[in-house]
């Protein structure tokens, strides 16, 4: 037998009453919230899971940005892309128009003023922003892609062949070159060099209709370059070499059997681009082999040469992705005593390719660095896929392209823009429109169009009518680049579906961990108010029950 004090009882009523208000208030909060896991002590298996499903959700989140951006990147191209098509359309009409000999010159000069503000329309297009990021420069977003510059055309191939020009100043007229004999000892389609003391430089500004005479051909006795000096033009070109040219009748400017220059617009890419592979070589013995890459490279790749051997023997070698963190090894090129060359895979198709140069002993330990260029941006849109966003520009508008491999020792600056070290995209003799022959056709817009303006304000029938050729090859470029624009639309709209229905599944398997029976909550929080109101009221009774009460 023991006693049981006041303070034992008391003791006991604040705990059962603590105990009920507490399984309340929690009932109670989870009415609130109608969360069965409101925190980590609730039920710590299913707060994991439900962590879990948060985090998976938060990456679709990223993911629809991603997806959002990629959109309205693509978009813009689309719509940019068909507005292009448009301004073909019309610059074939006025080509057609212009390229029947029953327009007169007048009418080609009026002409002209509606393409040259399509050719500035079309530069506009090509230097497209989406949220102040260039859609056509490859990675370099921050810079526009293209720049207007001064080109040349030409009737007479020999001039250019194996002789780089370089055209300094800039104009908004297209510049029409020709060449005279001051003598008159060379007739008409006669050749003279250009150095020559008797050649006479004139050029018109106004479309052939009056021509400057005070046009200079000089020659530097250094370095052999000429140049061509055509003060009210606004330009001058240097050639490296000296040229024969065909000379034009001094009574004749129309004379087609001479040499004529047109210097008129086109336009720079200035953009990347993913047109090379390069391959810097390390190790003993390397400069003896004559080494480059092919095929696909996700980036930059070491190759490793695992054992001393030749190029027709046994070669083990290893590669690695990861700038040399890891490598894949055990790789081996079988012997081949006839091969001149040896071919080494790398996974994801690309391939190295090594030839004799003077030598063919490859050292164990000798590296390889392979370094593609890269000019896609990527996004990823799901768990395993990723779609390219942006263009590279040349590829769609041609336009001119410096090697980006040709950079001056200074700053890293790009070299003066020559024929030496950039070249119309697409075809390299699409400068040359104008030959013996029925002339070139190329899909390069920007130097179409800038021969279209050149032919018109110079009033030359035969340059409009190749031209028109040219227009309609273009177009079918810009649409080509429109279906792989739209290709890459249509698949961003399949992933958003997929990416919708897996984040509302997401969202019901958090549900099923996290939320609770609101019915069976109901029932419990009327049980538990039941439980509390009785707890109280037996507590207050026995409470007020003591000994004094009875004495």
């Amino acid at each position: 037998m023991f006693r049981i004090s006041q303070n034992q009882l008391y003791s006991q009523y604040l705990r059962g009453m603590n105990g009920s208000l507490s399984s309340l208030v929690e009932s109670n909060l989870q009415a609130q919230t109608q969360k069965r896991v409101n925190k980590p002590s609730d039920d710590p298996t299913a707060t994991a899971r439900i962590m879990d499903h948060r985090d998976t959700l938060a990456a679709y989140g990223q993911y629809q940005t991603n997806l959002d951006t990629a959109t309205g990147w693509l978009n813009m191209s689309d719509s940019t892309l068909s507005q292009v098509s448009t301004i073909i359309s019309r610059a074939k009409e006025l080509a057609e128009e212009a390229s029947t000999g029953t327009v007169s010159a007048d009418n080609r000069q009026q002409i002209s003023y509606e393409a040259r503000q399509l050719f500035d329309q079309l530069l506009e297009l090509s230097n497209m922003q989406y949220e102040n990021k260039s859609i056509y420069a490859g990675q370099k977003t921050d810079q526009n892609a293209f720049r207007e510059v001064l080109w040349m055309t030409t009737n007479d191939s020999t001039l250019t062949s194996g002789n780089s020009f370089q055209i300094d100043g800039f104009s908004k007229q297209t510049t029409l070159v020709q060449f005279t004999d001051s003598t008159g000892a060379t007739a008409s389609g006669g050749k003279i060099n250009m150095s020559d003391p008797n050649t006479r430089v004139r050029y018109s500004i106004d479309g052939g209709k009056t021509f400057l005479t005070d046009g200079t051909v000089t020659t530097d006795p250094t370095t052999g370059k000429v140049l061509l000096t055509l003060p009210k033009s606004g330009a001058s070109v240097t050639f490296d070499h000296d040229a024969q040219v065909r000379v034009t009748s001094t009574a004749d400017t129309n004379d087609a059997k001479g040499s004529w220059l047109w210097l008129r617009p086109s336009a720079v890419y200035q953009g990347d681009d993913a047109d090379a592979i390069k391959v810097t070589s390390m190790g003993a013995g390397t400069e003896s082999i004559k080494s480059q890459a092919s095929g696909a490279f996700p980036g930059s790749t070491l190759v490793r040469i695992d054992n001393t051997t030749t190029l027709d023997g046994n070669i083990n070698y290893s590669y690695s992705m990861d700038n040399g963190l890891s490598w894949v090894t055990g790789n081996t090129v079988a012997a081949d005593s006839t091969a001149s060359n040896a071919l080494l895979n790398v996974a994801g198709g690309g391939v190295l390719t090594l030839n004799s140069n003077g030598g063919n002993a490859l050292q164990a330990g000798a590296q390889f660095v392979i370094s593609p260029r890269s000019a896609a941006i990527t996004l990823q849109v799901n768990v395993s896929e990723t779609v390219r966003i942006n263009d590279v520009g040349k590829d769609i508008f041609g336009g001119i392209y410096q090697n980006p491999d040709l950079v001056s020792g200074n700053g890293g600056n790009r070299l003066a823009l020559t024929s030496s070290n950039a070249a119309a995209v697409f075809d390299a003799n699409s400068t040359n429109f104008i030959t013996s022959n029925s002339g070139v056709v190329t899909k390069n817009l920007f130097e179409t169009m800038g021969n279209l303006v050149a032919f018109l304000e110079t009033n030359t029938q035969t340059g409009v009518q190749q031209c028109l050729a040219s227009l309609k090859t273009s177009q079918q470029q810009i649409l080509t680049s429109v279906a792989s624009v739209g290709g890459r639309e249509n698949r961003l709209n399949i992933t958003s579906n997929i990416l919708s229905n897996l984040t509302l599944n997401e969202n019901e398997r958090i549900s099923a961990e996290e939320d609770i029976d609101i019915g069976e909550l109901m029932t419990k929080l009327s049980m538990q108010q039941t439980v509390y109101q009785a707890v109280l009221k037996s507590s207050s009774m026995i409470m007020q029950m003591n000994l004094m009460s009875y004495l």
